[in-house]
């Protein structure tokens, strides 16, 4: 059964484009649309679909706080944030929002579709430069909040993750990685910026050391 798609943008032509993009694919279905965030919580109550792609400026309710709402209310569906911006501070409040991804409105079709079944495989996505200030920023945030927190010793890696885990410890770059596993640099790099974040580590040294302490290998 195709993956049912919601799509969230003020947009209509927008909307159009992504919708053919997503349909010349025939595992990938758009069911449901809408043009504000408040619509977009209506159409994912209604609808229930696999993914919800949402443009982040929308009236009445922007895309991130609508994300942020579908998680205070439990609903787990996953969520690819658009935006023409490649900003880190999007990019944070989206992952605080409980955004599965984020990518660029002038991203190339290959991926665009790379993003979508990305996500819908159980992994993570962000598009632009995830640079060690990003992880950094998010390191400081964690650390802040919950520095000790018994939480943080239930790390669940996904079955990627734990295929570049090991590769990361052997001192190999994302590029070598990327070569090894048949995938591109950019879904390395998020992988390790998933898995840092997860960890609460900021650089491949404290990775090492936080894998061995929680016997991740």
């Amino acid at each position: 059964m195709p993956t049912q798609i919601l799509l969230a943008d003020d947009h209509a032509l927008v909307r159009d484009g992504i919708r053919r993009l997503l349909e010349d694919e025939p595992d990938l279905q758009v069911v449901a649309e809408a043009d504000d965030g408040v619509g977009m919580l209506e159409m994912v109550e209604r609808v229930k679909p696999d993914l919800a792609i949402v443009d982040i400026r929308m009236p009445r309710l922007n895309g991130i706080e609508a994300v942020r709402q579908l998680r205070d209310k439990g609903d787990k569906t996953p969520c690819l944030m658009l935006s023409m911006h490649d900003s880190e501070e999007y990019v944070l409040q989206s992952i605080d929002a409980g955004a599965f991804g984020y990518l660029l409105k002038d991203a190339s079709r290959e991926e665009f579709l790379r993003a979508v079944h990305t996500i819908v495989g159980g992994d993570r996505y962000f598009s632009g430069d995830l640079s060690n200030i990003l992880i950094r920023q998010l390191m400081k945030s964690d650390r802040g909040v919950s520095s000790a927190s018994p939480a943080r010793e239930e790390v669940v890696l996904t079955r990627r993750e734990r295929q570049i885990l090991p590769l990361i410890l052997e001192g190999a770059t994302n590029q070598e990685i990327a070569d090894r596993l048949d995938v591109s640099r950019r879904t390395v790099e998020t992988h390790r910026f998933n898995m840092m974040k997860k960890l609460g580590v900021s650089n491949s040294s404290e990775l090492n050391r936080r894998v061995r302490e929680l016997g991740l290998l």
